[in-house]
Parts: C-alpha cells; sequence; structure tokens
C-alpha cells in the first residue's frame, strides 16, 4: 500500500482504534470468545493464502540477505499455523479478566475496597519478525477487552496483512468492529515515530525487538512503555540434578530453534559436576552445528 502521508494515515489508525475501543470493552465474554473463535477458523481455512504470502516475505528476504536464523523466525509452517490457530483457541478458553474484583479489604471506616481489572483501552505494539505474533498479540488484547494497533516488521509485511484479513473478518462476524485491531499497512519507519506520539488515540506501547528499538521506543515515546531492554537466557544445572534430564533440557533450550529470542545464551554448571557435564554438552552442540 502506498501512503504518502504517514502522520495523517497513523492519525486515522489512531482514530479508529479509539473509537473501536469503546465497543470492545463494552463486549461481553460471548462476543470476544466468538470472535476468537472465528479467527482461529478463518485462518485455517485461508491457509493456502498465507502461505503464498509467506513465500512473498521469505523470497524477499533471501533477496536482502537476512540470516538463516531471521528466516526461520519469518516462515509460517504447516505446523506453526497449527500452533497459531491453536492458540486463539485456548485464548478463548481463558477466563475473561474484564471485571474480575481482587484484593477486596475492610477499611478503619468500615467501608470495604477492592480493585477491578478493566481494559486498558488501545494497545500499541511494535515487533519484528515473526508473523504469528500478529495473532497472538490481537487475540490477548481482544480477550482483556483492548483494541490494538500492530507494526509488525517489513519482512512480514504480507504475512501480516493476510493475518490481519482473516482477524477483522472474524471480529465483524462477532458483531464487534473491525478496526478494534489496526495492522499498520506501511513499512515507512515514520510510522513508529507517529505511534509513540500519540496518547490521544494510544494508552500504552509495548515493543518487541532488539535493543536498539527499544532505546528509541524508550527515548522518544510520548505514549507510556512496557518494555525489556537486556536480557539473557541462562539455565543452571545443579549438582543435584537429574543428568539425563538436565542433558536433555539444556540441548532443547539452544537447539530447538536458533533464532527465538528465549533460546538458551548461557548454561551454566555447579562446579561439582562441571568437569563432567561441560564436555558431554559441548560435543553434543557442536554436533548441532
Amino acid at each position: 500500500m502506498s501512503i504518502t502521508d504517514v502522520t495523517a494515515y497513523m492519525q486515522e489508525v489512531g482514530g479508529k482504534a479509539r473509537a473501536a475501543s469503546r465497543a470492545l470493552a463494552a463486549s461481553n465474554s460471548g462476543q470476544k470468545n466468538q470472535a476468537l473463535h472465528s479467527i482461529a477458523d478463518l485462518l485455517d481455512a485461508e491457509r493456502n493464502t498465507l502461505a503464498a504470502e509467506n513465500e512473498k516475505d521469505l523470497a524477499a528476504g533471501r533477496e536482502k540477505g537476512l540470516s538463516e536464523a531471521m528466516l526461520d523466525r519469518l516462515e509460517l509452517t504447516p505446523a506453526r499455523m497449527d500452533s497459531m490457530i491453536e492458540g486463539l483457541r485456548q485464548i478463548a478458553a481463558l477466563p475473561d479478566p474484564v471485571g474480575e474484583i481482587f484484593d477486596m479489604s475492610y477499611r478503619p471506616s468500615g467501608i470495604q475496597v477492592g480493585r477491578m481489572r478493566v481494559p486498558l483501552g488501545v494497545v500499541g505494539i511494535i515487533y519484528e519478525s515473526r508473523p504469528n505474533v500478529t495473532a497472538d498479540a490481537a487475540a490477548l488484547c481482544l480477550k482483556s477487552g483492548n483494541a490494538t494497533v500492530l507494526r509488525g516488521g517489513s519482512e512480514a509485511f504480507h504475512s501480516n496483512q493476510a493475518i490481519a484479513a482473516c482477524i477483522r473478518q472474524g471480529l465483524e462476524q462477532a458483531g464487534l468492529p473491525g478496526d478494534a485491531v489496526q495492522v499498520v499497512e506501511t513499512t515507512d519507519r515514520e510510522a513508529v515515530g507517529a505511534m509513540i506520539t500519540m496518547p490521544q488515540y494510544i494508552d500504552v506501547i509495548i515493543p518487541r525487538g532488539g535493543k536498539g528499538l527499544i532505546e528509541r521506543i524508550s527515548k522518544d515515546a510520548r505514549v507510556p512503555v512496557i518494555k525489556h531492554l537486556d536480557g539473557i537466557c541462562h539455565v543452571y544445572v545443579d549438582d543435584e540434578a537429574d543428568p539425563k534430564k538436565a542433558f536433555d533440557v539444556c540441548l532443547n533450550a539452544k537447539t530447538q530453534r536458533y533464532g527465538t529470542c528465549n533460546t538458551l545464551e548461557t548454561l551454566l554448571v555447579h562446579d561439582t559436576i562441571a568437569e563432567d557435564f561441560l564436555p558431554v554438552m559441548a560435543k553434543a552442540y557442536t554436533e548441532k552445528g
């Protein structure tokens, strides 16, 4: 999609999301769950379309010289489609958090007070690479009564738009506004700058990506940010751990998928077993490449 005035476009997206958020906040559990199941059914029915659009992204990624790890994160295999669809149905089966009252207590005056979970409003999510995040993020926001504006990475543009079409249709089938989930239709980086400076439309920003992205958003945002910055995935093996189970966990944690953000980066081993355990792990990792 060719968009010449990105700021104006993002203002329009934000306005539509804000308007839809009011209807979504007032919706009931049945409507939200119906939408989630409808989206899952539509994604299931559109597997061929999703695969074709994903192949466009993969082809463009190969042409740009993306690493194998990045291409792996980008690919929507049949198994990953299964997981994405099943994830929507699992979210539908969760209890509705909206309206839950907790931490009830009596004040000295005798008044009973507590806390109630309510929707935030509009959640902006900025992320990279993996197109399944589009469905996951939209579903979690929908379940909690929040509209969302999603800005995925340019490398997954076609995949994200195909998923977005199913989300919009599923929302409308359930009688909810399709604008409750807005997937940004431009790869222009100016869209990110606009998103993080629209407090009148977006209530909170959640960035998911590399350190540079998180630092930029933290510095420039005029909207509250829920963020991570630095993190290293550790596994610790104690001297009382079952050696076979520890080996299997450590091997899986590092080699199941190299491109994900929760891949093992640091292995810590109790010094009394290090001499025996570490050479075995090093050999296994080397054999896996």
